[in-house]
């Protein structure tokens, strides 16, 4: 899976797409801007849930 700083870069670029589309008025642009965003914040979440699990694993003395 890419990096967390690929999908942080990602969603910044959605939020740009999104507002170039409202300043158009292009919806199938929003909508692309709108999915990739979401799949940002999903992978952000997923990556964040990883670093927890490495965190409590760590300070626990769990191996994994």
């Amino acid at each position: 899976m890419e990096t967390r700083e690929h999908f942080a870069f990602q969603e910044a670029a959605a939020r740009v797409k999104r507002e170039a589309a409202c300043l158009t008025g292009d919806r199938v642009l929003a909508a692309e801007a709108r999915t990739e965003r979401a799949e940002a914040e999903l992978c952000l979440t997923w990556h964040a849930i990883i670093e927890t699990v490495r965190l409590l694993r760590l300070r626990y003395g769990v191996r994994g």
